[in-house]
């Protein structure tokens, strides 16, 4: 299982992008892949053709209409562990002995 961790924005847009993340988190919520939308980007988890296949789904609609696309990934592999948006949290908060923010 990978979670992947990214964030796609155009660069001729302006200063408010939130239109173009809006369109990309609901190719993603439409999707099926458990996500986690953080303010800096989003993270997916699932096999690796499957989230590499939200992630080109959402640059094939940026493209659409923004000449000019930044796009920075990263990834997290793991064999055979999946839950791992909501474990890694909760592990972090069981060595703490208290909950943390997200």
């Amino acid at each position: 299982m990978v979670l992947l961790e990214f964030s796609m924005s155009p660069l001729d847009k302006g200063e408010s992008l939130s239109e173009y993340v809006a369109r990309s988190i609901d190719i993603i919520d439409k999707s099926g892949v458990p996500y986690q939308l953080t303010p800096m980007g989003t993270i997916l988890e699932g096999e690796w053709e499957e989230v590499f296949g939200v992630v080109q789904a959402c640059f094939d609609r940026m493209q659409q209409d923004c000449a000019r696309v930044s796009i920075n990934i990263r990834c997290d592999y793991r064999e055979g562990r999946s839950g791992r948006l909501e474990q890694k949290i909760r592990s972090v908060e069981k060595r703490l002995g208290t909950q943390v923010r997200t």
